[in-house]
C-alpha cells in the first residue's frame, strides 16, 4: 500500500495552522492585559500621533526607491531558484541567459548605489 504524495504536505499545512491557532489562543489567555493610553494609541515610533504628516502628507521618495529595490532583488531570487534546481537539464544557453540577467540586475544596483539610493539621511 503506497501513501499519497500529498499527505505530508497536508500534514505540514494542518500542523502549521494548528501551531498558529494554539499560539494565539494560549498567549491571549496567559498574556498580560494591562492596558494604558500608550498601548491603545497608534504606533508612530514614539512620536505623538497627528492628524496630518509633518511634510504635508507626502511620503519621501526614498520609501519608493527602497520598495522598488526590494521588488527587483525579490524577482531576481525568484528567477534564480528554479535555475539552480534545474541547472543540469538546462544547458549552456540557460547559463548564458542567467549570467546576462544577473549582470542587468547588478547594473541597476550599481546605478542606484552611485545615485545614493542606498544611503539613509
Amino acid at each position: 500500500m503506497s501513501i499519497n504524495p500529498y499527505v505530508p504536505i497536508l500534514f505540514l499545512f494542518v500542523l502549521g495552522i494548528g501551531f498558529a491557532a494554539t499560539s494565539v489562543l494560549v498567549f491571549a489567555k496567559i498574556g498580560p492585559t494591562r492596558y494604558n493610553r500608550a498601548k491603545l494609541d497608534s504606533y508612530e515610533c514614539g512620536i505623538e500621533p497627528s492628524p496630518q504628516a509633518a511634510g504635508g502628507g507626502r511620503v519621501p521618495v526614498k520609501y519608493y526607491v527602497t520598495a522598488m529595490l526590494f521588488i527587483v532583488f525579490d524577482v531576481e531570487s525568484i528567477f534564480l531558484f528554479p535555475f539552480a534546481v534545474a541547472f543540469d537539464q538546462l544547458g549552456l544557453f540557460a547559463l548564458i541567459e542567467m549570467v546576462l540577467f544577473v549582470i542587468a540586475v547588478f547594473i541597476a544596483y550599481a546605478y542606484v548605489w552611485r545615485r545614493g539610493g542606498l544611503e539613509w539621511d
